[in-house]
């Protein structure tokens, strides 16, 4: 193989492939996703503007349409209006075809308009990266060749320009709201399509962050690992960054024996943490009204109804949702009591005392209800407590 400045063997090459497209990871998610789209932290002009400029060399991507059709994606998720739902346009054009639904957005001036505010406005933005942004990459495929040669430069920099519309725009975009495992109830179909979330830089973490849209920190369990929350955490250390919000972490009190404001904001607060517990207690019942039942074969492969709309679920399931219901009356208190719940959350136009007053008949609704998990998270309710 003909040489640049560096003379690799083949194993080499890869790993010098694999390290410049996770620079470009790490510029997508700090920069680009954590940083423009939702502000969770501020970066010194240092990171930020090398970043932008590996952006352009390695995606020719503009930050202002990148940001924009985010933005519209979690404003619009799993409608019509998303820009890249593979619950609208189906799993494989987005996993194979992401990049082509995402420039096509891009095209549109609204969507220009109406969220991509407060991105980069400055003389170089406008004079360079954006007027010019296939310049970029020349430089970049320029520098390949010259720094690895004329055979491995080329397919590296092919390499660099595939990484982020596949990663990104296709897995991302399409396994992170068709499969995995979920955390939190978000009203989207959101996932978090793997654990350890290194290889795309801590985004594998989806189902979080479309529950805290703003956290710097994508990482919620302990088993989670957010390979860009460490690179933050660097930045900040060195000063190059201040973390401005992260996901709220629940904290716990003595019980109250009435619910006042605080108990209100404090499970206002933590409505996610809420809503995952209450989910699992959703589980935990309809696992144990299940084995009560005689028949109870019929009523399998249900569990996803416990948290839908009544309109929301399929006509094939519906009917014997309907059934088991009639025959479990603990599973018709749960789920109206979340309903409730939600209703409540939901309520724009009510006084904070109307909302205590509210929160209060739930509570006492749960602790007369007979059913032990219910008691249980009525008390936590009254445990929550402001960090």
């Amino acid at each position: 193989m003909d040489t640049g400045i560096f003379d690799l063997s083949w194993w080499e090459y890869v790993l010098a492939t694999l390290g410049l497209t996770h620079v470009t990871i790490a510029a997508v998610t700090i920069f680009l996703h954590r940083h423009q789209a939702h502000h969770a932290l501020d970066l010194h002009p240092l990171p930020a503007h090398f970043f932008r400029l590996w952006l352009w060399m390695t995606t020719g991507m503009i930050t202002r349409e990148w940001v924009a059709v985010h933005r519209k994606h979690h404003v619009k998720c799993e409608t019509a209006e998303d820009p890249h739902s593979p619950r609208v346009w189906g799993i494989n054009r987005v996993l194979w075809g992401g990049v082509f639904l995402y420039v096509k957005e891009a095209r549109n001036p609204e969507t220009l308009k109406v969220y991509g505010r407060g991105t980069p406005d400055d003389w170089i933005e406008n004079h360079l990266y954006s007027a010019h942004p296939r310049i970029g990459i020349v430089v970049m495929l320029a520098l390949d060749v010259a720094l690895f040669g004329f055979i491995a430069g080329p397919l590296m920099w092919l390499a660099q320009m595939v990484w982020i519309p596949f990663w990104a725009a296709g897995v991302i975009n399409g396994l992170g709201h068709f499969m995995g495992y979920r955390n939190f109830s978000s009203p989207d179909a959101s996932t978090n399509i793997f654990p350890l979330g290194i290889l795309v830089g801590g985004e594998e973490l989806h189902n979080n962050h479309h529950t805290y849209i703003t956290s710097a920190k994508l990482s919620n369990k302990w088993y989670e690992f957010d390979l860009g929350w460490f690179y933050i955490r660097v930045l900040e250390t060195l000063g190059l960054a201040r973390v401005r919000r992260v996901a709220p972490v629940p904290h716990l009190g003595p019980v109250r024996s009435i619910v006042d404001g605080e108990t209100l904001r404090a499970v206002v607060a933590n409505r996610f943490d809420v809503l995952s517990r209450y989910d699992r207690l959703l589980r935990r019942i309809y696992r144990q009204e299940i084995a009560k039942l005689q028949h109870r074969s019929q009523f399998r492969g249900l569990k996803r109804c416990l948290t839908m709309n009544t309109g929301a679920i399929p006509e094939n399931r519906r009917v014997r949702f309907e059934q088991l219901l009639s025959q479990s009356n603990a599973l018709q208190t749960v789920i109206a009591l979340r309903a409730d719940l939600l209703a409540l959350w939901a309520k724009s136009t009510v006084t904070r005392e109307q909302l205590i007053k509210a929160l209060q008949d739930w509570c006492q609704h749960a602790e007369e209800s007979r059913i032990r998990q219910l008691q249980e998270l009525s008390l936590r309710f009254r445990s929550y407590v402001m960090a």
